[in-house]
């Protein structure tokens, strides 16, 4: 009698079902520790190893402009937050696929993990900041997350002879929360290492002032710039609530001791500021308002605060800027770039590098502990934050991050204005009812404001009182109510007399025109 030689079955799950939930949890898990691992390791590389970070910077560098401003326009000061969720749903969805997939005999899933590393991989390489030594975190991550996965996948399937499973879900329910354990932590200790390496509490509770002189003080606010109205626009923007629009997707943490300013290219002599030779200078205090060229008509992009910094203008004269130097590209530790006219930064204008905003050191997310303000440009070719770098260039030879990406390259503000209250499709009851909001053109200053019903005649609205050409400027018009839906339209007139068109055009290239209109029930 012959008996049939023993064969050794596959570890794979013919033997038996494994739940697919199972195997897209792996997934999950496995790449969860990938970035675990890459965040944990990009703390003893530069903050361009980041391969979470890195996709998503690199993603915003390479989406079309119409994309980003419908993000903006969508969803605000929150557009990173929705690119951070958008981006974890999408991991979370391909990495379950990688777990469905995987096998220990076709390591499907383990290609798949390896493909996401190679776009982490490029994310990194195409920082401005990274070096080739950038990858290695990804790398590392991509390396432990495929041997999870293998690991994980292998626990699924139960040994020879065993065919109800129940010892490999053991396994499995074991080493998954084991490896869930260690990613979560591993990520944690990552984020709270990194904020306690840079050390910004201590920076920034030590962080003094400058004391700026009697001649130098920005004039007193006068009550009359403020309106009152409720829920009318104040004419000081709360350092909290004051707009946020870059693409740093991670704020970057630069203390005093670290900043440097270096200043070379088109100039005489080439210089390099530390903390403490711009300390060293006399500041000045100046209210600027400030306004993002991404703004809609109407909408919330600008605010209004008291900035205590140094004149850019004496620091350039200190340079020699040479004759034919019509830009100055400056840079961020993070190295976004932006072109300024040179013009702008010389005509006598209170153009800064700021310190102190309202009273209070820069915060982080507005350029601790340096950045530019520049009144009357956009804030995309002027107010660069966290700014390390200047170079004096010329348009004609150099491009700024937005310029490639065609916006204009100079960005002069436009004159807006827009209704504050009362909200769009609130109920009011007929009678007097008070309508108000602001107008600016900054550096240029605003004359008239006017008001309309329904496309009836213009009104002239009531201005509060001017504090600089350099301020938005607050205004109300009385309005005698009727019952029904009815839109109102603001328009304003600058300094030099030409009034906002009402053409409605976007925000690309140069800024956003056209008038406010706004829906007004009134029952």
């Amino acid at each position: 009698m012959t008996t049939s030689p023993t064969v050794d079955t596959p570890p794979d799950d013919t033997r038996t079902r494994i739940h697919p939930f199972s195997r897209m949890l792996a997934g999950v898990i496995s790449a969860g520790l990938v970035l675990a691992v890459g965040e944990v390791l990009s703390l003893f590389f530069s903050p361009s190893s980041s391969p979470f970070l890195a996709v998503g910077s690199t993603t915003v560098d390479r989406t079309p402009s119409w994309a980003r401003e419908f993000a903006i326009d969508t969803f605000g000061t929150n557009d990173k937050v929705a690119l951070f969720v958008g981006m974890s749903v999408l991991i979370v969805l391909i990495s379950a696929v990688a777990g469905l997939l995987e096998r220990p005999s076709r390591p499907i899933g383990s290609v798949i993990l390896a493909v996401l590393g190679a776009v982490g991989v490029f994310a990194v390489t195409q920082r401005p900041t990274s070096d080739t030594v950038d990858v290695i975190p990804t790398v590392v991550g991509v390396i432990v997350g495929i041997v999870l996965l293998r690991l994980l996948t292998r626990a699924l399937v139960p040994p020879p002879g065993e065919r109800d499973g129940a010892m490999p879900r053991r396994k499995f329910l074991v080493l998954a929360g084991a490896a869930a354990a260690v990613a979560v932590a591993a990520g944690a200790v990552g984020r709270y290492v990194g904020e306690r390496a840079a050390g910004l509490a201590d920076d920034m509770r030590n962080f003094r002032i400058p004391t700026v002189p009697a001649g130098n003080a920005a004039p007193a606010i006068p009550a009359g710039t403020d309106i009152g109205v409720d829920g009318a626009t104040s004419f000081v923007t709360a350092n909290d609530t004051f707009y946020r629009i870059d693409t740093a997707l991670q704020v970057p943490q630069l203390t005093t001791e670290e900043w440097q300013l270096r200043i070379h290219g088109m100039v005489d002599r080439e210089i390099t500021l530390s903390w403490d030779d711009l300390m060293a200078r006399t500041p000045i205090e100046r209210v600027i308002t400030l306004t993002c060229v991404s703004n809609e008509v109407g909408g919330p992009l600008a605010g209004n605060a008291t900035w205590v910094g140094f004149p850019i203008a004496d620091i350039l004269d200190e340079a020699g800027v040479q004759a034919d130097a019509d830009m100055l590209l400056s840079t961020s530790i993070d190295g976004m770039t932006i072109g300024t006219p040179v013009e702008a930064l010389r005509d006598g204008r209170d153009a800064m590098l700021a310190v102190s905003m309202n009273g209070q050191p820069l915060p982080l997310e507005h350029g601790y502990p340096v950045r530019q303000v520049v009144p009357g440009l956009y804030g995309y070719v002027s107010a660069t934050k966290w700014v390390v770098d200047w170079e004096l260039t010329r348009f004609d030879q150099a491009q700024a991050y937005w310029t490639e990406r065609g916006w204009g390259e100079r960005g002069p503000i436009k004159t807006a204005s827009r209704i504050d209250v009362p909200a769009a499709f609130a109920p009011v009851s007929p009678g007097r009812v008070r309508i108000a909001g602001t107008a600016w053109h900054q550096h240029v200053g605003i004359d008239r404001v006017e008001v309309r019903v329904d496309d009836g005649p213009w009104q002239e609205a009531t201005l509060a009182e001017e504090y600089s050409v350099d301020t938005w400027r607050q205004w109300y018009w009385d309005w005698d109510a009727t019952a029904g839906n009815h839109n109102v339209q603001v328009r304003a007139t600058d300094r030099t007399g030409e009034t906002q068109t009402e053409e409605r055009t976007p925000p690309i290239p140069g800024g956003s025109t056209g008038w406010h209109t706004r829906t007004i029930i009134v029952s």
